[in-house]
Parts: structure tokens; sequence; C-alpha cells
């Protein structure tokens, strides 16, 4: 088959850049050709590695040119940039002949549906339901953030299927009779397990309000006055880096609480930490919960939507926290820091329940997806 993805770009370290490179070298070493089309590439490189065979193809739309704008004058360029997008889009879509075209939930979200190419149409959403309202934005912003999730709703309904990551967000969307439940694979297997000794916690995820690590360094706090000699890294980059380190330092966790640049080997991380943890406000299926799951580390989270709650087992691989309970995190932290032994078990847990995230047999649910689809054409 002949397979497109539509993103903004490939260049980023995000999880959904890494899902989308995982499932298109995998696709593509299977004998599908792969196609991907970026609208903010800009002559970036890949942050994730792509298989040779991959074909990319960059709009050159640019939406992130118009961030800075003011509302109006945001939504007037974006308006422009949308027929500009739909126009170019359709355009090499009926050069490609795809059979199948998935929009990764970005701006070709509202008009993919509609173009007329013979291919099949998936949209597949990384985050929840009512990701949207979760930005906590305030005055014209938070109409237009209303408005837009109610519009998502009767988007997903126009396209052939839509893909959720988990049952929990699959509730919130209604009774579709498109939806499907797909979860996120692992994105590697290790080479080893963490070995649990060393006193280091460690966070993975952008810099903005979605991630909550704000949240996180204030729950260090009543971390550091029961172990002032474990330390917390945060690996990312995004917007609120500043505003985050100047929290660390005014908090006078310098010396314990350190923002990390990310890297490409994110095993040798996890692996060399004891715990991991989240305090994210809304996810989709949180990429770091897996992978320091399959690295063998015990997780302490927030329980927002959606995702703790599938891959945590309270009390089994980790603990769950009502969101924005920074002293309940910080004592489930000390809990296992107090507790070696205790470590030790949810983290033979984790790695166990993360077979049920193994590759193959999610691949093969997306190859079964795409078939599906195109015999009843």
């Amino acid at each position: 088959m002949k397979i497109v993805y539509c993103i903004v770009g490939t260049f980023s370290s995000g999880g959904m850049e890494r899902v989308l490179a995982n499932k298109a070298n995998y696709l593509s070493r299977q004998g599908h050709e792969l196609v991907i089309i970026t609208t903010d590439q800009r002559d970036r490189k890949s942050y994730f590695e792509l298989h040779n065979n991959i074909v990319q193809y960059d709009l050159g739309i640019n939406y992130t040119n118009t961030m800075n704008k003011g509302v109006l004058r945001k939504i007037l360029a974006y308006s422009a940039k949308q027929r500009n997008h739909r126009q170019k889009l359709s355009g090499l879509l009926l050069r490609l002949r795809a059979d199948i075209v998935i929009s990764m939930f970005d701006h070709d979200a509202s008009f993919l549906f509609k173009l007329k190419d013979g291919s099949r149409k998936i949209l597949e959403i990384h985050f929840s339901r009512y990701k949207r309202l979760q930005y906590d934005r305030k005055g014209l912003w938070k109409l237009i953030d209303q408005f837009r999730s109610r519009k998502d709703l009767h988007t997903a309904k126009k396209y052939d299927s839509f893909v959720v990551l988990t049952h929990e967000d699959k509730g919130y969307w209604g009774d579709l009779p498109n939806i499907t439940v797909i979860p996120n694979a692992n994105s590697f297997i290790p080479q080893t397990r963490a070995g649990l000794l060393e006193k280091k916690v460690i966070a993975v995820g952008r810099y903005d309000y979605q991630k909550g690590f704000d949240e996180l360094i204030k729950a260090w706090t009543h971390v550091y006055k029961m172990h002032p000699e474990w330390s917390l890294s945060i690996f990312g980059h995004g917007p609120l880096a500043e505003t985050l380190q100047s929290s660390i330092q005014t908090l006078g966790l310098q010396d314990v609480v350190h923002l990390c640049v990310p890297v490409k080997n994110i095993e040798k991380e996890y692996v060399s930490s004891s715990i991991l943890v989240m305090t994210s406000r809304y996810e989709g299926l949180p990429m770091a919960l897996l992978e320091g799951q399959v690295c063998g580390l015990p997780l302490v989270s927030y329980a927002c939507k959606c995702g703790p709650n599938d891959i945590i087992q309270e009390g089994r691989n980790g603990f769950l926290l009502a969101e924005g309970d920074q002293e309940g995190l910080a004592s489930k932290l000390v809990v296992l820091m107090d507790d070696a032994v205790l470590r030790k078990q949810m983290g033979c847990a984790s790695a166990e329940l993360s077979e049920n995230y193994s590759e193959e047999p999610i691949m093969k649910q997306w190859l079964a997806l795409f078939k599906q689809l195109t015999e009843n054409i």
C-alpha cells in the first residue's frame, strides 16, 4: 500500500514525532510505500531517524510564522494559510494517488476528508478529547478554544476512521461509529533494565503548560526536605524553560533539579534513573510513561486525562495522584525513595506490563484497519 502521513514537521523531539517515526519505519520495513507531508519543516532534519525509503515533502505553509501575532491578525493569517495548505495538499495527493492518508490532527484535519484523491482518510489524535479546554487560556482565546473543541467532534465524524489512544478517551467522544482504539507502541526495546539504585528521578516532556513541570518543581520542595540527596532531571525544551529555571532558583533547588536538553539516546537516561514522575495536565497516551515502564521504572503520575489510568495499576507498577496534589505526589516519591525493595517490585511489574504495548501486535492492528478500509472502497 501507499500510505501518507500529514504532520507539521518531523524536526521536533516530541512524543508524536517519535511515534510517527516508529510507525513509518515499521511499515516501510514491511514493504509499504511511505510518504510524510509536512507544513513547517523548513529544511530541518528529522529528529528521529527515518527509513531510507520514506519520502518526505514539505508544503512550506509555515503556520508557526503567525505565533506572535494578535488574535485578529492571527485568525486572518491562519485563514489564508489554510487556503494555501488545502490547495497545495490537494494537488500533491492527486499526484501521489495513495491508498491511505492519515492526519495527525494537525492543521489539515479540518479539510483533509474533503479532498477527492481516491484515498481513504484516517484521523488520529495524540491527546484527549478536551485538550483544547485544558490550555487554560483566557478571554477571547478561551471562547475560541471552546468553539474549536466542539468543532473537533464534528470533524472526527467525517473521516473513514477516527483513531484514539485509550478506551477512556473513546468514552469522551461519544458513540461514534467510526471510532477505533489503537494505543501507541513502546518506542524501543531497552538493552538492559534500570538498576533502581541511583538516587535519581527522571521526567521527560516539552517545557509548556501541558506538561505541568511547574507543579513538579514545587512538589520537589517537599521531597527535598526529606531526601536532599536525591536529584530530579527534566529532559525537554520549550517556551517555559526560563520560567521553570527561575522557579528552580527561587525555591533553592538548583543543586538537585536540573533542566536537561533532549537526547536521542533517552534510554540511557531512563535506565540510570530509579523513578519516573509525570505531572501533565492532559495527555493522550504519554510516551514518557511507556518508555519509563519498558525500562523497568516505578511510575508516579497525576491521573490526568488520558493515559495514566491505562498504564499505571495503582500500587503494582506505580502510584496515581489527583491532579494538583503536589504533597501527595511528593509523599509517594518519598515512599519509593525510602524502600528499595518496593522500587524493585514495581520496576519488575512495569517491565512485565510493558508487554501490553509491544510494537508487533499494535502495528498489526493498524494494518488490519488499513486492509479493512481499502477493501471497502
